[in-house]
């Protein structure tokens, strides 16, 4: 039979048989309102009358004690028997970025001069035409071209009620991220889902619109050779390419509060380039050694970048403009891979009862532009699209442009999702997103740029080649490195993210001292500490293992040469992967001409 019982948690119903002893129901009870100590729960059959504890009627079963099916019994426990299954987080406890931290302290306000013609007051007053704005302002935004607000500026927006009763913006609620899953836990007392659901456990209609702000306000490349040695790859081979972007977080004058992630190097990761896409390999350990080198110099993941270029066959170095307004800017199978990346780095904050809220991972595409230049595309999808991405709702569709929403089924539920738009007439009205929708619901537009004074992290005034490029002088081996090593000195060739994580990668120089003093030298650019390190035993055992295997390639591609004879150098040139500008098949043969079509390279 069913038991229904009532307490400051809700309504339950609880199944037990007649027989069955006042004990069974205290523990079932205990066990549907997870109460740690059953010994505190107390029982009434009505709401105000006095209560007793269920512990003095052990021994008589719920017939005798006159329980039917359907009953309504009140409850009480005391409330620090409750187990607190994801306590939240303590503010104290959440270590935030040194950019939210320093923005935490600054009162975002927007001076503004005396207005010449309506201030009537003095120097040293103030009116409305002359105040301070706060840094959510829509007129502000809107005169200034920004799109979004920054983070900071909504966390103001929020508080502003606060203000005005004279408290700080830090009390306001905490934030909480939309999540669009069956609660497990149901309080109503039914089993889980699939088996049953009610209005407590399923999530609500959601209801896409325009995210008004966005964690991350501008990309800055601290300098464009970043960009340049990406897309070498691209102009030698024809070859798509991936890239994590390494960098960190600085604020952004140019938005009120705002947030730049500043861009220092770029890790290629192992992948399979191909003209139209590529793959990833699956994440291995060389990532995790470029998160702990970056790390080592300060730096840390901001981003993800790749390549969509085209060569249009004018010979002018131009490329096809593929993402436009009447195409698509940006892909809903890239909105689902950028939504996956931004679930797997979240944002710390202390204003969320979970310590994370959205997050800074920003995602950049390289692509043509309506002149044919090569141009970069930065974007963030908004929190709506991760956690559908996150509850299984939404999948890419081969439309572009389109973003598919799944069908329910026995293990997946799908709730009602809707967005809105202006039809002919130019009136707001609100349309189911079954089957599909547009991405642009799910965009924000992040900007991009250079700095007026660049200053780069990394100053070598030579490129130490790039990991993970396949192709005759691509790869990056010992010989690669004594080569590097013996160009200048080392003071200035160890400013390279790429170097460093090579040599590191070699296994030779001890992490505690000779790495670490490496570092110094590549970011503090001293000419003791390079002295130091040239005279340490590390440094010596890896220049003797360098010159060791110069020599043994050396003697290895001199027989090479003298059974090519004097087409060797023009042989290794052309071995190089090339694809071709005519029916862009992919050759790797040393031939000038195509294998599949026979027309010639260039």
């Amino acid at each position: 039979m069913l038991v229904r019982v009532r307490s400051k948690e809700g309504t339950h119903r609880i199944e037990v048989n007649p027989t069955d002893d006042i004990v069974v129901l205290r523990n079932k009870i205990a066990t549907a309102l997870t109460i740690t100590d059953p010994s505190t729960i107390t029982v009434s059959d009505q709401p105000s009358a006095g209560a007793t504890p269920m512990d003095s009627f052990s021994g008589k079963t719920l017939a005798e004690l006159g329980v039917k099916h359907g009953d309504l019994l009140y409850i009480g426990f005391a409330a620090a028997a409750v187990e607190q299954q994801q306590p939240a987080k303590s503010s104290s406890t959440v270590v935030q970025d040194a950019v939210d931290d320093y923005l935490d302290t600054q009162n975002g306000l927007i001076k503004r001069d005396k207005d010449a013609k309506f201030c009537k007051h003095a120097a040293n007053g103030m009116c409305d035409y002359c105040m301070p704005l706060e840094p959510f302002d829509p007129a502000y935004l809107e005169e200034h071209k920004i799109k979004s607000m920054s983070f900071h500026a909504y966390l103001r927006k929020l508080g502003s009620h606060e203000k005005k009763q004279g408290t700080n913006y830090t009390t306001l609620p905490s934030l909480e991220e939309p999540s669009y899953k069956v609660k497990t836990n149901c309080s109503s007392g039914h089993p889980p889902w699939p088996a049953s659901i009610c209005t407590k456990c399923q999530p609500s209609a959601i209801t896409l619109q325009r995210q008004t702000f966005r964690l991350v306000d501008h990309v800055e490349f601290s300098t464009a050779s970043i960009i340049d040695n990406f897309i070498g790859y691209w102009r030698s081979t024809g070859l798509q390419r991936f890239g994590y972007m390494y960098g960190r977080y600085e604020p952004y004058s140019e938005v009120p509060l705002g947030i730049k992630a500043v861009v220092e190097a770029i890790y290629e990761p192992p992948q399979e380039g191909d003209s139209e896409g590529l793959k990833l390999d699956d994440p291995i350990e060389g990532e995790k050694r470029a998160d702990e080198m970056a790390a080592a110099c300060g730096l840390q993941r901001v981003g993800m970048i790749y390549t969509d270029l085209t060569d249009d066959g004018t010979g002018k170095g131009t490329v096809l403009c593929k993402r436009h307004i009447d195409s698509y800017f940006f892909s809903s199978q890239e909105c689902h891979f950028a939504a996956v990346m931004q679930q797997k780095y979240p944002n710390a904050t202390k204003y969320s009862s979970t310590g994370t809220f959205g997050s800074k991972f920003v995602t950049c595409v390289i692509g043509g532009n309506e002149e044919g230049n090569i141009d970069v595309s930065s974007y963030q999808v908004s929190n709506t699209c991760v956690g559908m991405v996150d509850a299984d709702i939404v999948e890419p569709s081969v439309e572009p442009g389109i973003m598919r929403v799944k069908e329910p089924t026995t293990e997946r539920y799908i709730p009602d999702v809707f967005f809105k738009y202006k039809n002919e007439y130019n009136v707001t009205v609100q349309k189911s997103a079954k089957p599909s929708f547009p991405v642009e619901y799910l965009l924000v537009n992040v900007t991009h740029g250079f700095p007026v004074k660049s200053a780069p992290l990394f100053t070598s005034s030579k490129d130490f080649l790039i990991e993970n490029r396949v192709g005759g002088g691509f790869s990056q081996d010992a010989g690669a490195l004594h080569r590097y090593l013996q160009s200048g000195k080392l003071v200035d060739l160890a400013s390279d993210f790429h170097f460093l994580l090579f040599t590191r990668s070699m296994g030779i120089l001890s992490d505690n001292e000779d790495m670490t003093l490496l570092v110094r030298v590549a970011l503090m650019h001293k000419e003791e500490d390079a002295a130091t390190l040239e005279q340490s035993p590390g440094w010596q055992t890896l220049l003797t293992v360098l010159k060791e295997s110069a020599g043994s390639l050396s003697s290895s591609g001199g027989q090479g040469s003298s059974s090519l004879g004097g087409a060797g150098g023009s042989a290794s040139a052309a071995a190089a992967p090339w694809t071709c500008r005519h029916c862009t098949f992919l050759n790797t043969h040393g031939d000038e001409n195509c294998e599949m079509c026979g027309l010639p390279m260039g």
